[in-house]
């Protein structure tokens, strides 16, 4: 079979960076929201209800990151359609993701009750806790809807290569955010239950203005409501989606066991773990700029079927995530320490943190080529090889953890989570080349109306 011919496009490295840059400083100003709630409700003088805005926003976490399949996967879709050239194509994806989004937020605030009972039972809230996360959680609920909507829009956006219209929707997110916290829980008495609808009217503010920047791009004859109930795209998408959610709740398990076994080796193991791993939270947001960069400019030569530019994307791509991958692990050792002496008073942990921070160090240049293959994977929609090499990953991960863990402790949970994300770094690379070779040879799959 040959390969099919495509229309190649250039890439830069400044078209790497065009979208890498904007999208890391989107990532870092997210942090700063979490934050600020804390430090707002913070002011209240309770540690009861510092606990309850901290244990329902965990809830929300895995709500939301479990459903961030939805913005992953428009983003391949997008930049597919731009890749062929085929503006009705992309119009149609980015209507039934929509429709796909309301859905889902409806069937969270259906199922609203089961879940913040799950999450308070799950996360071991006590009596004093239970009523300010409760109050927090029947709050920030009715964000759900708009939160999907959000993520398929700044999907889309992604997906067109347009970073700084994203960089702008997250900032009027994190700003609005912020300054609602500031309104109802400070000046209006509101509570825990204002930090919950701070966080719900920011998300609808935001929703109003991506779905006006939407009506602003695409034309008005476009829209082919009919295109929901097309069996065909809507298997398509729930397929891609679906394997999309399995990865990121094994991810989550992942971190999450690693929390928990943390917190078996006792307090101040488990201060000192969740301090390093903010170091890493900040790494991931850095290096997943690259690989949003990859998931646009990887898409669109899939959808142009330019397999040169495809090559040229992960060359490109992975040369700037090693770039950042080092300098990221630069300045976590050098400000590590001073990082760490700020955050906490107590010298036990700051030993203790002291001896393990090399571990985190070497995260970014272990996981860096698993991070920017994730967007290389997430733009080809190569979903259920994602799905499979994530799950082979974790299965690795626990069983490192099991052998290394009786004899090495903390130092065995630190080296199975870095074999954790090496494993991905080299099943993405080992099967790249077979995936790509497929993709370029075969026709290019179109839905047919």
């Amino acid at each position: 079979m040959t390969q099919a011919v495509g229309r190649d496009f250039q890439v830069t490295n400044w078209a790497v960076l065009r979208i890498a840059l904007p999208m890391m400083l989107a990532y870092l100003s997210t942090p700063l929201v979490g934050l600020v709630s804390t430090g707002v409700v913070g002011q209240l003088g309770s540690a009861a209800l510092i606990g309850g805005v901290a244990i329902g926003a965990v809830i929300f976490d895995v709500v939301f990151t479990s459903f961030n399949f939805l913005r992953g996967a428009t983003t391949g879709f997008t930049a597919q359609a731009m890749g062929a050239g085929n503006r009705q194509e992309e119009q149609d994806m980015l209507l039934a993701g929509l429709g796909i989004a309301v859905v889902l937020g409806v069937l969270i605030l259906a199922l609203q009750w089961p879940i913040a009972d799950l999450g308070v039972s799950l996360l071991g809230a006590d009596e004093i806790t239970t009523v300010p996360t409760l109050d927090y959680f029947f709050a920030r609920v009715w964000s759900a809807p708009f939160v999907f909507v959000n993520f398929v829009v700044f999907g889309w956006v992604l997906g067109r290569g347009e970073a700084l219209i994203a960089l702008l929707l997250q900032s009027v997110l994190n700003a609005a955010n912020i300054l609602l916290s500031l309104l109802f829980v400070l000046h209006l008495d509101l509570g825990v239950a204002g930090a919950g609808w701070a966080n719900t009217l920011a998300e609808i503010l935001t929703a109003v203005l991506s779905l006006a920047v939407v009506l602003l791009r695409m034309p008005r004859e476009g829209w082919r409501f009919s295109e929901l109930r097309n069996r065909k795209r809507l298997r398509r998408l729930g397929g891609v989606n679906t394997d999309m959610m399995i990865r990121s709740l094994a991810l989550l398990v992942g971190l999450s066991f690693f929390t928990r076994q943390s917190a078996i080796l006792g307090p101040d193991v488990l201060a000192a773990n969740t301090i390093l791993l903010r170091f890493y939270f900040v790494a991931i947001a850095l290096l997943d700029g690259i690989a949003m960069g990859a998931e646009q400019l990887a898409g669109r030569s899939v959808g142009a079927r330019s397999r040169s530019t495809f090559d040229r994307v992960v060359k490109l791509t992975t040369g700037w995530g090693i770039v950042f991958a080092f300098v990221t692990s630069l300045l976590i050792y050098l400000a590590g320490p001073l990082v760490v002496a700020w955050v906490t008073p107590v010298q036990d942990i700051r030993d203790l943190s002291a001896i393990y921070l090399p571990y985190v160090v070497l995260l970014p240049l272990t996981g860096v080529v698993a991070f920017q293959m994730d967007g290389i994977f997430i733009g080809a929609t190569w979903s259920r090889e994602m799905r499979n090499m994530m799950l082979l990953s974790l299965l690795i991960y626990l069983v490192s953890w099991t052998v290394l863990a009786p004899s090495l402790a903390n130092h065995g949970l630190w080296i199975a989570l870095l074999i954790f994300h090496g494993v991905r770094s080299v099943a993405f690379s080992v099967r790249l080349p077979t995936l790509a070779r497929r993709t370029f040879s075969t026709p290019h799959r179109t839905d047919k109306t």
